[in-house]
């Protein structure tokens, strides 16, 4: 928040208590006794200085009188977007810190993504657009699992200290439509459309290798993931689909619940898209990133009958270090995501389906990295994925953002 002057620790102190949002100060001593008292409003930026000072200031308590309220009646449909993916959906983005790539710095320092702030300088929260999260393993149980958002879409690094695409959608979206809305989050870490992920009735392949072995590759619910044919395969305890099978419970959990998880909510809700962001461990198998298309096109299916959603659109995003035309497992990724958005090879996805290339809006780093931690990576794919969903919802025809 600046600094002021202080002859002391004790009067940076007093003067943090007497400024309107200060809830940390710093007294830096300097060799003609003043100056150098820094006034903040949150404990971010941490590092060691000789000599400096740091404190908090403890809140006033009062007592007031408590009223319960009831959220007014929502009277239309909730617009539920269902977010899926591995770690590049699931977020890396670091939100706090005074060094470039946080979130943070983005919007208080280079003047980035200004609608991420309210006209008094704290993150601005959007009233009809709810930001849940859950994240679990394999086909565990709702409860087991850990729901890291349930809140107005905002910033909330006391939620969770990263954010994923999220932010960058939900405002994308809220800024076409007031209409009451939820980004819904399900998803985990290091996980394989063709493996962890593969959509239910999904078949078995063959695929031969550069060194002349067939393997058997399993269908939905086969285990284990490969087996040379001819051998008599060895089950593990995980099984293709297994996280496919959780991540749409949990998500279906959800809207089960719906009211619990936006309030006011009494006249159900609508899937109206899904946004996938995936591709990265599918990419280190030659043979699933070959099988990507195929698979990508099954998931569609599935999920628009899993959520009884024939007409929900459906947005997918590559992955940020591969550029057009790369022939590696990243290269096939994004063919296989281009392919599928493109209306003459795939009529019945014309205007349902879109692909955004996302190269040009990464600021550097892999997705098996995250990206650095770079918060701006991951707010501009979300722009960049809620723009495409607005187009679909819009009536455009396939689009691809490049």
């Amino acid at each position: 928040m600046g600094s002021v002057d202080a002859a002391d620790a004790a009067e940076c102190c007093q003067k943090c208590s007497e400024t309107t949002k200060c809830q940390y100060f710093t007294y830096v001593p300097t060799s003609d006794g003043r100056a150098g008292c820094w006034l903040k409003k949150a404990k971010s930026g941490v590092r060691s200085y000789s000599g400096a000072i740091s404190g908090g200031i403890l809140a006033s308590t009062t007592t007031s009188t408590t009223t319960t309220t009831t959220a007014a009646p929502i009277t239309t449909p909730i617009q539920v977007f269902i977010e899926l993916g591995q770690s590049n959906m699931l977020g890396e983005g670091k939100i706090e810190g005074d060094t470039d790539g946080t979130l943070e710095y983005a919007t208080h320092v280079k003047g980035l993504y200004p609608y991420l702030l309210a006209e008094d300088g704290e993150y601005a929260v959007l009233p009809h657009t709810r930001n849940v999260f859950i994240m679990g393993s394999a086909d565990n149980s709702f409860e087991s699992s850990t729901l890291h958002h349930n809140e107005w879409m905002s910033v909330n690094p006391t939620k969770k200290k990263t954010i994923g695409p999220e932010l960058g959608i939900g405002f994308t979206l809220a800024n076409y439509s007031d209409a009451p809305a939820m980004m819904l989050k399900s998803c985990i870490g290091n996980r394989a459309l063709g493996w962890d992920l593969l959509p239910p009735g999904s078949p078995a392949f063959n695929y031969t290798d550069n060194k002349g072995k067939t393997y058997h590759y399993a269908a939905y619910h086969e285990s284990p993931n490969r087996w040379e044919v001819g051998t008599e395969p060895k089950p593990i305890g995980w099984k293709a689909g297994i996280q496919y099978d959780g991540d749409i419970a949990r998500a279906k959990h959800v809207l089960d619940n719906l009211a619990t998880y936006y309030p006011g909510a009494a006249a159900g809700y609508e899937v109206a898209g899904f946004l996938w962001w995936q591709g990265d461990k599918d990419s280190r198998d030659n043979a699933l990133a070959e099988r990507y298309e195929y698979n990508l096109v099954n998931f569609i299916h599935s999920l628009r009958k899993d959520f009884n959603a024939p007409n929900a659109k459906f947005v997918t995003a590559s992955l940020g270090q591969t550029v057009m035309g790369d022939t590696n497992g990243g290269g096939k990724i994004l063919d296989a995501m281009l392919a599928v958005a493109d209306a003459t090879k795939y009529p019945e996805f014309e205007g349902n389906v879109a692909a955004v290339y996302t190269h040009p809006l990464s600021k550097g780093g892999s997705s098996g990295a995250h990206y650095g931690g770079n918060a701006e990576t991951y707010m501009n794919i979300g722009e960049a994925m809620g723009a495409a969903m607005v187009g679909l919802l819009q009536g455009v025809s396939s689009v691809i953002e490049v």
